[in-house]
């Protein structure tokens, strides 16, 4: 499989697959393809791995598309302004990204659910008590909002991350949640009541444009019913 992003704030994938090459992705993610490609609705696993997908944000079911006869082109675009990142798997390398972020991959990656350890984290931490893993063998492509700032954290090395920010993480990071210090810094810091930290060793990836801290900004400008 050969690919390349195209565009800066709507960005879009184009896929360019051999004879037999299959590439998976949740329902209404395709955006273009050529007519020899064949597409298959499956669980992707079973029952309880459609589930758990759904609670990860993504569809209940996922769709296959196959290139039958020769080479096929397939591609997905964003649904929001940000990157496109394509993360290249190998068996033990698994990543964790925020939730509904998958767009699409090889027929090789597998796409779980991930539960934070400490239920502080899954409740406060702003990134949701479930999160999506990807892991087994082959290129996984991730809807990340916003400009994307990566850092390397050693072991034991950590950042503070403000609600949202977390795009996605190496596996090998954890993460948990601290309240903000000081009574004044809690009421009047404008800041929130807690932080996530993410801890080394491994990739951050963090975003700069929440698609939550949008969706707050544009709710203040619509009026309610009363008005």
């Amino acid at each position: 499989m050969k690919y390349q992003v195209q565009g800066d704030t709507l960005p879009v994938v184009i896929c360019e697959l051999t004879a037999g090459e299959t590439m998976i992705t949740e329902g209404g993610s395709m955006s273009w393809m050529s007519p020899n490609m064949r597409m298959e609705t499956t669980s992707g696993g079973g029952l309880g791995r459609a589930l758990g997908r759904m609670f990860a944000g993504e569809a209940l079911f996922l769709n296959r598309y196959t290139a039958q006869g020769g080479n096929g082109l397939i591609s997905f675009a964003s649904k929001f302004p940000g990157e496109i990142r394509a993360f290249e798997l190998r068996p033990g390398q698994d990543i964790i990204v925020q939730k509904g972020g998958f767009l699409a991959a090889e027929e090789g990656v597998d796409v779980s659910i991930h539960f934070q350890q400490r239920l502080s984290t899954g409740f406060f931490g702003g990134e949701g008590f479930i999160m999506q893993r990807l892991s087994g063998n082959g290129t996984a492509f991730v809807e990340l909002d916003g400009h994307v700032v990566t850092y390397e954290l050693a072991p034991g090395q950590s950042i503070i991350v403000d609600t949202g920010h977390l795009a996605a993480m190496d596996a090998t990071c954890s993460m948990e949640v601290r309240a903000v210090q000081g009574a004044k810094n809690l009421f009047f810091g404008g800041e929130g009541i807690f932080n996530t930290v993410i801890t080394g060793p491994g990739r951050v990836y963090l975003q700069t444009m929440p698609i939550i801290n949008v969706a707050n900004a544009i709710r203040r400008y619509i009026p309610t019913k009363s008005e």
